[in-house]
This record gives C-alpha cells, sequence and structure tokens, in this order.
C-alpha cells in the first residue's frame, strides 16, 4: 500500500459504519479486528474494509474524515458504492 494518509470506512459485523482515517491502513485494519483500535468497533467485530480514499496530508484525511461523518446512511452507502474517485457533492 502507498505510503501518506487514508480515510476509510468499515461495516461492522451489526451493518454499522464506521469512518476514520490513518496513515497505514492494513495496520489499522488489523487492530480494528483485534479489538484495540476504537471502542466502538470493539464490541462489533469482525470489522470489513468498504471504502479507503487517499489524501495528500494528514489535515486533508482527517477534514475528509469529518466530511463523510456529516453524510446520512443514504450518501454513505451511495460514498461507498462509488467508490474512491467519487467525492460527495456535499463539500
Amino acid at each position: 500500500m502507498s505510503k501518506g494518509f487514508f480515510t476509510y470506512i468499515l461495516r461492522c459485523a451489526d451493518g454499522t459504519l464506521y469512518t476514520g482515517w490513518t496513515n497505514d491502513p492494513e495496520r489499522r485494519f488489523a487492530a480494528h479486528n483485534a479489538g484495540t483500535a476504537s471502542k466502538y468497533t470493539r464490541t462489533r467485530r469482525p470489522v470489513e474494509p468498504v471504502y479507503l480514499e487517499q489524501s495528500g496530508s494528514k489535515q486533508e484525511a482527517m477534514r475528509r474524515e469529518a466530511a463523510i461523518k456529516k453524510l446520512t446512511r443514504p450518501e454513505k452507502d451511495a460514498l461507498i458504492a462509488a467508490g474512491p474517485g467519487e467525492k460527495d457533492k456535499g463539500e
């Protein structure tokens, strides 16, 4: 995986979505599935990455995470279906 910063969405075992950012997606996804990454995903394992978008900087990845968290569930589902090339229109 390329170096840089990433914004991601995970689908949890209960069907909910979790959004975060990282500079090492593989390590972060493993930590989520080990129960050591966040309180939210700890009780909703296993988690599956369904969206990953690279950003130019840590600040950009964090802003993108905040923007995705403000989306409605149908908007997040559309973003996941479209893939990382299609940013939401609400930015």
